[in-house]
């Protein structure tokens, strides 16, 4: 009678390790490296490729293949002599600053950095580039509309009424200045050469009086003294402990 190491509940008996045919039956030993106990033929019908190909009209189904893109432009034939450097790719989406809830138009700001550190001005709103504009007004701290990073900035609880500015003529491109074309020079030219002096437009100009104006109609005295002066810190002051 044949021994079975397995018992009719199915469970393997302990010290008993059963034939490879035993564990799989469904596989094929090999009789060596890369050669297998069943031929060709046997294979064939073992694996079932025969009911593919009756099911699909006595051939293998085809899958198309995904088209290739067109390459726009032709590689070289030989390697550059030095490495070119190339851009890197960059693969995120450009998405506006979201803006702390103690930032919103008409709100004092502190300006942290840059040509007028210590600067009171007042938020006019979010440009899409995601900067803030604001404007000192020029005519009390000399400050003019500008753009700013939110970060270089201190946010107080002073808030000035800005209903009546007119922002729509102002986005990112009316702070691009014109690119002046380069012209090559000779010695003579280089030690005559004069300093040009920046004249602002006229429109820019008129800009910038309509914004201080539709500002300075609803401030007060001490509102108007509050933004000409500028912020500092005196020994003993505790930067943590002042109430903006």
């Amino acid at each position: 009678e044949h021994f079975s190491p397995w018992t009719r509940s199915g469970q393997l008996l302990l010290g008993h390790t059963p034939h490879f045919k035993t564990r799989f039956p469904n596989m094929v030993a090999d009789l060596a490296r890369n050669i297998e106990a069943h031929g060709r033929s046997k294979a064939y019908h073992r694996r079932g490729i025969w009911a593919i190909k009756k099911k699909n009209g006595g051939k293998l189904p085809v899958h198309p293949k995904a088209a290739k893109e067109a390459a726009t432009e032709a590689k070289p034939k030989f390697y550059p002599a030095e490495d070119v450097s190339k851009p890197l790719k960059r693969s995120f989406a450009r998405r506006q600053t979201k803006l702390r809830a103690s930032i919103t138009p008409g709100t004092v700001l502190i300006l942290l950095a840059g040509r007028f550190a210590g600067k009171r001005v007042v938020c006019l709103g979010q440009l899409p580039s995601g900067l803030l504009l604001v404007t000192g007004p020029f005519k009390l701290s000399g400050v003019p509309v500008r753009r700013v990073n939110a970060s270089y900035v201190i946010a107080t609880s002073t808030k000035v009424d800005v209903s009546k500015v007119d922002i729509s003529k102002f986005d990112d491109s009316y702070f691009k200045g014109e690119k002046k074309q380069r012209t090559k020079r000779s010695e003579g030219d280089f030690f005559e050469d004069k300093l040009e002096k920046n004249t602002i437009p006229a429109e820019r100009i008129a800009a910038q009086k309509a914004v201080d104006a539709a500002i300075l109609s609803g401030l007060s005295a001490d509102l108007k003294s509050y933004l000409s002066t500028r912020f500092t810190l005196r020994n003993g002051d505790r930067p943590h402990l002042m109430k903006w």
